[in-house]
């Protein structure tokens, strides 16, 4: 693991966030729960190339995400397996507590509505317009 992927694990531990992304001495963190934080780092038009990442769940729209950013290498507290062949398919390292079948909504009655709409997803662009048309129709604000 390297120094900035434990840096970010750790202060994925220790912050109380629900993301950390870590390069050096840039750091983002946010406590924001679901897509949103990510999504919004690529609304912004950050340069995340050579991030590293810590998150508390990541499923495969999460994962596609971190595709988009450029992240080399990422650690999940949980991660859902197709979250896990996404990114190993594009090369990116990966750590993680805990391997899930698939992530649970928040009501813990069913699956992630993201992971869920990116179920048939192969395609990191796809993914992305996939994640802000159903945010849009759940009424989520990236600000």
């Amino acid at each position: 693991m390297t120094a900035d992927l434990q840096r970010a694990k750790r202060m994925l531990d220790e912050g109380g966030f629900t993301c950390v992304l870590c390069r050096a001495s840039d750091i983002y963190t946010s406590t924001d729960r679901g897509v949103k934080p990510l999504v919004r780092l690529i609304d912004s038009g950050c340069d995340l190339r050579g991030f590293c990442a810590a998150d508390k769940v990541i499923g495969k729209a999460t994962a596609f995400l971190y595709v988009l950013m450029g992240v080399n290498s990422v650690y999940a507290n949980v991660i859902s397996r197709p979250a896990l062949a996404v990114l190993t398919q594009h090369e990116i390292s990966t750590d993680y507590g805990c391997l899930v079948q698939n992530i649970s909504n928040r009501k813990g009655d069913g699956v992630c509505p993201f992971e869920s709409a990116v179920e048939g997803e192969s395609d990191a662009n796809a993914a992305y317009a996939t994640v802000l048309n159903k945010m849009a129709e759940m009424n989520i604000s990236i600000y």
